[in-house]
């Protein structure tokens, strides 16, 4: 508000010069119409340098002070990409613009000075908005055009991996990054660490120590010199939603989402778009177990059927038991009747063995 008056006053003050300036071609111009004026040239300076303060302290904000807020405002909703991405586009627009404007200069006139002002404003407008609309397709084009240049150094990974908000809650992604299978640079989208600092400072104590979890995890990979972890500013305009904005940026990225989030998994894979999940992992370096195998147990708890028991293996896969209610807080021999696996765990169905 401030600025805009001292803008108001300032604008004033230098239309009123200019208009004080410009009142004595405006008075003999006015003369040559009007043979009688009465009006002093004075009078005349005077209303003209009021005409145009007055007219100064109208306009000057929206040529100035609004111009400069919305471009700042612009700046700071634009990711770092669709800045570089219009900056490249506005370099190139006037390039071209410059390249034409000796031959457009050699038209007769007034064409010879008009177009290549107007070439200089329209290739510019054009290379930016050109550029920060397709900057996934170029940066596809060039991402392209560097897989047919010679391979890099021996060693140097070119596989990227994103990095959902649950890997990183889940923490098994930092067992996983010590033992060097992962082979890959982590990226995790500005977006997901705005995700789960907002976790960490949520209200609920549980989601709250979730939270702050998580990002001792993203701590401890990026101090993992083994692992390449990227804090990256891409992004996805238009989309609100975590998940959807992962997937896009796979899609758009030909890269896969590391998460042991169910639902992103199922929609990811509708989308084409490949899914690397943490409990798949878990799931396939557990020790396989086939039906008519025997188990040793502890039976801990009812079932959620009649007559049921339940119990847990070392690494956590549940045990079924029917007609294990009865050896409850005992340990019991069991023979496996049926497994079931998907891709949120594995679950063992078993029956006492001497039954």
């Amino acid at each position: 508000m401030r600025a805009t008056l001292i803008s108001r006053i300032i604008g004033a003050i230098v239309l009123g010069i200019i208009g004080a300036f410009t009142s004595l071609p405006i008075y003999n111009f006015v003369q040559q119409f009007i043979d009688e004026l009465t009006l002093s040239q004075g009078v005349v300076t005077s209303l003209t340098a009021v005409i145009f303060a007055a007219f100064g302290f109208l306009i000057t904000p929206y040529i100035t002070i609004k111009p400069f807020q919305a471009l700042i405002k612009l700046f700071t909703k634009s990711s770092a990409q669709s800045l570089l991405s219009g900056l490249i586009g506005l370099t190139i627009g006037l390039v071209i613009a410059a390249i034409m404007a000796y031959p457009l200069s050699l038209l007769p006139r007034p064409l010879g000075q008009i177009l290549p002002l107007a070439g200089l404003l329209l290739f510019g407008y054009l290379g930016a908005v050109l550029f920060v609309t397709r900057r996934e397709d170029f940066a596809g084009l060039i991402k392209n055009m560097g897989n047919k240049m010679p391979s890099r150094a021996k060693g140097e990974s070119e596989r990227r991996v994103l990095v959902d908000t649950s890997a990183i809650i889940d923490g098994r992604i930092s067992d996983i990054a010590k033992t060097g299978f992962l082979g890959a640079t982590l990226v995790v989208p500005r977006f997901v660490l705005n995700e789960l600092q907002f976790v960490s400072d949520s209200a609920d104590s549980l989601r709250r120590q979730r939270g702050r979890r998580g990002l001792d995890v993203l701590g401890e990979l990026q101090e993992n010199k083994e692992v390449n972890v990227v804090i990256s500013d891409i992004d996805v305009e238009g989309v609100r939603e975590v998940d959807d904005r992962l997937v896009l940026l796979g899609r758009q990225m030909n890269s896969p989402i590391l998460t042991n989030d169910f639902n992103l998994n199922r929609v990811a894979e509708l989308q084409g778009v490949k899914v690397l999940n943490i409990n798949d992992l878990a799931n396939a370096v557990k020790v396989i177990i086939l039906p008519g195998e025997t188990l040793q147990i502890a039976v801990i708890q009812e079932g959620k059927e009649y007559n049921q028991g339940v119990g847990y293996l070392d690494d956590g896969t549940m045990v079924v038991i029917e007609n294990g209610q009865r050896y409850i807080d005992k340990q019991i021999e069991v023979t496996v009747t049926k497994i079931l696996q998907t891709s949120a765990g594995r679950m063992i169905f078993a029956k006492p063995s001497h039954e």
